[in-house]
């Protein structure tokens, strides 16, 4: 995988994927996530956004509460065909709320994922903010 890490503002971290090295709780290889704080978002959680790396499945993005959490406490979101929550529970309002943000970034989200854009900080610079 060439996840590159980003340097830059501390308004985000690369970090090792939820799970552990190896197969994760979704049978996914040990990869790497960049968090997005809220402040970057404008959603009142954390979004965390990597490459495809070794996955088998299409897009997703992850979401928590926190940066540091516990893997039960991590909800993970598809992005296609349509946008849905696959593993966790996210409350109606804030599902409404990604959705309006991944509208937003999704050919950013896409292309990232796909290693069309192959650093993380390029990424970030193009991700864009929603207003609530």
């Amino acid at each position: 995988m060439r996840t590159k890490n980003a340097t830059g503002p501390a308004d985000h971290r690369v970090s090792r994927g939820p799970g552990r090295a190896g197969l994760g709780a979704e049978g996914q290889a040990g990869f790497e996530m960049a968090n997005l704080r809220p402040e970057r978002t404008g959603l009142p959680f954390v979004v965390f956004i990597s490459q495809k790396g070794g996955a088998r499945h299409d897009v997703r993005v992850k979401v928590a509460r926190a940066p540091k959490v516990r893997p039960s406490e991590i909800v993970t979101v598809a992005l296609r065909p349509s946008v849905r929550v696959i593993r966790g529970r996210l409350d109606p309002r804030d599902l409404d709320l990604l959705r309006h943000w991944l509208e937003i970034n999704e050919q950013v989200i896409v292309d990232y994922w796909n290693g069309d854009i192959e650093y993380t900080e390029d990424a970030l610079s193009a991700l864009r903010q929603i207003e609530h």
